[in-house]
C-alpha cells in the first residue's frame, strides 16, 4: 500500500480517499480550503493527513478530484510539484444541460492536463465513468482507464485493483474523450429509467 494524494475537497474527493482508505492506503488531501481538507481528513479518518496546496504532493498518485473548469488551472499552479507525478483525471466536461460534453476529439481534459503539467508527469483517466454513490459502497466494480504511458497505468491499474475494482485499459490518452461519453452514457441512462445505482461494465461471452 501507498500514499495517494488527491486535489481537491469535495464529494468525489471525499469518495475516493475513504475508499482508499479503507482498503489500506494513506491519504493525503490537498484544497486551497484547508479547513474543509482537514475535516474530510478527520473523517476519512486512518491517518489521512492534509498538505499545502500547491506544495509537492506525498504521492505518486495524484488524483485530480476538481470540477472539470478548474483542472487545467490546477495542474498549472502546481507545476514542478507535479514531475514526475501520475496525475488521474477523473473529470466529466458535461455541457451546461448534460446533454453532451465541451470537449471535442483531442482536446479531453486528460490531454489539457498532459499539456499543463511537467513533461515528466503521466495523465491517466480513470474513475469518471462510475457514479459516486456506488463507488462509495464499495463493492467491486469495472473502472475503465485510458494513458499513453504503460508503466503509469501499470501504477494505476494496480491501485484500483487494491480497491477491489477491475481495472480495464482502453488505450492510449487519445481514449480519454471516449471515456468522457462513457461519463455522459452513464449519467443518460441514470436519468432515463435505469436509476442511479448502475455502473458500466465489461463481460465477455
Amino acid at each position: 500500500m501507498t500514499t495517494i494524494s488527491i486535489i481537491g475537497s469535495g464529494n468525489m474527493a471525499a469518495t475516493i480517499g475513504t475508499r482508499a482508505a479503507k482498503h489500506g492506503h494513506t491519504v493525503e488531501l490537498m484544497s486551497r480550503d484547508t479547513a474543509k481538507a482537514q475535516a474530510l481528513a478527520d473523517r476519512i479518518g486512518h491517518g489521512a493527513t492534509v498538505g499545502t496546496f500547491g506544495a509537492r504532493p506525498a504521492g505518486d498518485i495524484v488524483v485530480v478530484a476538481v470540477l472539470y473548469t478548474g483542472a487545467v488551472e490546477v495542474v498549472a499552479h502546481y507545476g514542478d510539484a507535479l514531475a514526475g507525478k501520475i496525475l488521474v483525471d477523473i473529470t466529466n466536461p458535461f455541457n451546461a444541460d448534460v446533454s453532451g460534453l465541451v470537449t471535442t476529439p483531442g482536446t479531453s481534459v486528460s490531454q489539457q492536463l498532459a499539456t499543463a503539467a511537467p513533461e515528466d508527469a503521466h495523465v491517466v483517466k480513470a474513475f469518471n465513468s462510475i457514479l459516486r454513490g456506488v463507488l462509495a459502497e464499495d463493492k467491486p466494480v469495472d473502472v475503465f482507464f485510458a494513458g499513453d504511458s504503460a508503466e503509469a497505468k501499470a501504477r494505476v491499474a494496480a491501485f484500483l485493483e487494491s480497491l477491489d475494482m477491475r481495472a480495464l485499459d482502453a488505450g492510449g490518452l487519445d481514449m480519454a474523450h471516449a471515456l468522457e461519453w462513457a461519463g455522459l452514457l452513464l449519467v443518460g441512462l441514470a436519468r432515463n429509467g435505469a436509476g442511479f445505482d448502475i455502473a458500466l461494465g465489461a463481460e465477455a461471452l
